[in-house]
């Protein structure tokens, strides 16, 4: 049967960490329903789930816990699957001729695996060297939120991070290290609680190996206040 062989390939991919594009799988139809349909409709499924692993829902400590996932997924940690909560990337003339490398380091990333739908907890550092244009700096952070508050896989959401801000700034010259602990690794399978994931993504003249180097040695500086 269909549905077994899905199953059974499911069972071989085990643990393995699979990506698909530099894209999030969005459906055409994923907007056709709005958020409240979309709670009231999560709801049921967590309310399903927690009946089936035998809970009893008229406890007064878990009767409301399907109707607080539903608001957490639509609202919280999956809001950027919706365009419409895409920050609106404004961007300034460089009046000032700033023309070194920008660092925006320790951005906090929270997120969520796409195969376990577990929490992703780590720091993302950025980086851009003006052609004309400058970015405010919360909006670095806010577009790095955006990209987070979705199923991820880590290595997708470097690449989108820097992909828009290219696309914002109007130059390839942008980069990004994530530093990242899963915790479907850290918390279930292997467990091992110590690891984390880097990804990277350099553009333009961050491929260079003295201006990668910059960048690196930044984000290695100790910000003490």
């Amino acid at each position: 049967m269909k549905i077994d062989k899905i199953l059974n390939e499911i069972d071989e991919q085990g643990d393995a960490h699979v990506g698909s594009s530099a894209q999030t799988p969005i459906r055409e139809d994923a907007f056709e329903l709005s958020d409240i349909e979309k709670v009231a409709l999560i709801n049921k499924d967590v309310k399903h789930i927690m009946e089936t692993l035998g809970l009893d829902l008229t406890d007064d400590s878990l009767k409301g816990t399907p109707q607080r996932v539903a608001k957490m997924f639509v609202n919280e940690i999956f809001a950027g699957l919706n365009p419409e909560r895409k920050p609106i990337a404004s961007t300034f003339e460089n009046k000032y001729k700033y023309g070194e490398m920008l660092v925006e380091k320790n951005i906090t990333v929270y997120s969520t695996c796409e195969h376990h739908l577990l929490p992703i907890v780590g720091k993302a550092h950025v980086a851009y060297i003006s052609k004309g244009r400058v970015i405010g700096l919360s909006k670095m952070n806010r577009i790095v939120d955006y990209f987070a508050k979705r199923p991820q896989v880590q290595e997708r959401m470097t690449m989108q991070i820097v992909q828009e801000l290219q696309k914002a700034l109007g130059t390839p010259d942008v980069a990004c290290v994530v530093d990242a602990k899963h915790l479907c690794v850290n918390s279930r399978g292997i467990r091992d609680i110590d690891s984390s994931t880097v990804t990277s993504e350099f553009g333009g003249a961050f491929k260079e190996k003295s201006v990668k180097r910059e960048f690196l040695d930044y984000i290695k500086l100790d910000t003490i206040f």
